[in-house]
């Protein structure tokens, strides 16, 4: 697979996620709190591979020549809190706010499923009661994506959201009095 096969990939990636996530969302539509404004999740240590800076960098190049968002959200929040470039937003964005569940080593060497939920959705029922196929079950896709990026050319190394921003449009660091 080259980059490009690799691109067109994660194209059909992110919409399988989409589908799955719509699917999760409607399922627990009295629970979640998220919409359009609502950017508690959206804070800028978020890093993504190379392939899906690229998605970004390809559909949304005149939002990477304007000023990003202010530092400590999402560089690409606007004013309202709304995403600049939802259409085309990292895997991660696409699964913010749903339960998510994944599989880790317990105490005992044993393997645990752990589940969790933003905390302005944990309101409804226990997370632990609902079906397997009621949760975003974590590491499929992250597999998935981290394959695209190696057919990319790319190690597996992530690029932060603000840094897709051009260097002359960052704002003056806060307390400089610019």
């Amino acid at each position: 697979m080259d980059r490009e096969e690799a691109f067109e990939a994660l194209l059909e990636l992110h919409g399988e996620v989409d589908r799955e996530a719509a699917r999760l969302t409607t399922r627990h539509a009295e629970r979640l709190e998220c919409r359009r404004g609502c950017s508690a999740c959206c804070i800028d240590e978020l890093t993504v591979f190379e392939v899906e800076a690229e998605r970004i960098r390809r559909h949304a190049a005149a939002i990477l020549d304007a000023p990003p968002g202010p530092a400590g959200g999402c560089a690409f929040l606007d004013a309202g809190g709304a995403c600049r470039v939802y259409a085309d937003r990292p895997y991660v964005c696409r699964t913010q706010g749903l339960p998510l569940a994944w599989f880790e080593e317990g105490p005992d060497d044993d393997i645990v499923q752990r589940r969790t939920i933003c905390e302005l959705n944990d309101e409804g029922e226990p997370l632990e009661s609902l079906d397997k196929d009621e949760v975003w079950l974590l590491g499929p896709n992250e597999l998935g994506l981290q394959r695209l990026q190696q057919a990319f050319g790319g190690d597996q190394a992530r690029v932060a959201l603000r840094d897709l921003f051009s260097t002359q449009n960052a704002p003056p660091p806060a307390g400089d009095g610019a």
